[in-house]
């Protein structure tokens, strides 16, 4: 497998995954002139893409959909929670609906539930054979009955959103810090650094920081919060980069 994030942050969010056999979209935020032009830097088109999983329907992972649907019919695999949340999908041909872990040839789509102010909200662990990505944004917190499933992956897509100082003490309203700080929010960075130094293990290749806010976070702060607990836990690992709201990744060979 190969993967790259294509769009990270409250503006828009989107990831692809290329297996042997398949092209996947995880989330279809910004436009499609966008997803286009990055997944043309990895030599694939929109029409090429063969199923579209759905984290949660809040807009900065959906905001595509509709017309790509419209455009190109990929298989749109989500929960009814969210397939009943899009009414745009409603009569819609190609759906896949999510009440298992998930088969589809050689892989294996497991689901997480997260914690996040939505219908419903997923995380994704994709295995193809022997390597494995997880996909984990959009959550306030990570229920450590899931810790299992979740370890010792190859690559780690882990949201790590807001700096705790730069929230409070930023220009968001109290109302607004407080969704974002409970545990229907999102990810700090102190949460999710702790959070990767219980999964990570001896196959983990990379970690790629995710949904980073522009108002509440840098990606310094996120580095050095992440490297700090590493530290603090004896952890040697330094493959670590920093996805961004308009500019894709690397393709990273899992």
């Amino acid at each position: 497998m190969r993967v790259s994030v294509l769009a990270s942050g409250s503006k828009g969010n989107s990831t692809l995954i290329k297996t042997k056999d398949y092209n996947i979209l995880i989330d279809a935020g910004m436009t499609l002139n966008y997803l286009e032009n990055k997944l043309r830097k990895n030599e694939v088109l929109l029409k090429d893409i063969d199923y579209i999983f759905i984290t949660h329907t809040h807009f900065d992972h959906i905001a595509a959909l509709n017309n790509l649907v419209k455009k190109y019919h990929p298989t749109i695999i989500l929960t009814e929670k969210m397939l009943n949340d899009l009414d745009f999908l409603k009569e819609y041909e190609y759906i896949l609906l999510l009440n298992d872990d998930l088969y589809i040839d050689n892989l294996v789509i497991e689901t997480i539930s997260t914690s996040h102010d939505s219908s419903d909200s997923k995380a994704y662990i994709i295995t193809e054979k022997d390597t494995s990505i997880v996909i984990l944004t959009d959550t306030g917190y990570l229920n450590h009955k899931y810790f299992t499933k979740l370890k010792n992956k190859n690559i780690y897509i882990f949201e790590s959103n807001y700096d705790h100082e730069m929230l409070m003490y930023g220009k968001y309203p109290k109302w607004l810090q407080k969704r974002i700080n409970s545990d229907e929010g999102h990810l700090s960075n102190d949460m999710a650094s702790f959070y990767l130094c219980k999964l990570i293990g001896p196959n983990t290749k990379k970690i790629v920081l995710a949904h980073l806010s522009e108002e509440n976070n840098t990606e310094a702060a996120a580095l050095e919060c992440l490297n700090n607990k590493l530290k603090e836990n004896n952890i040697k690992f330094n493959n670590i980069i920093v996805a961004k709201q308009r500019e894709a990744t690397e393709l990273i060979k899992v």
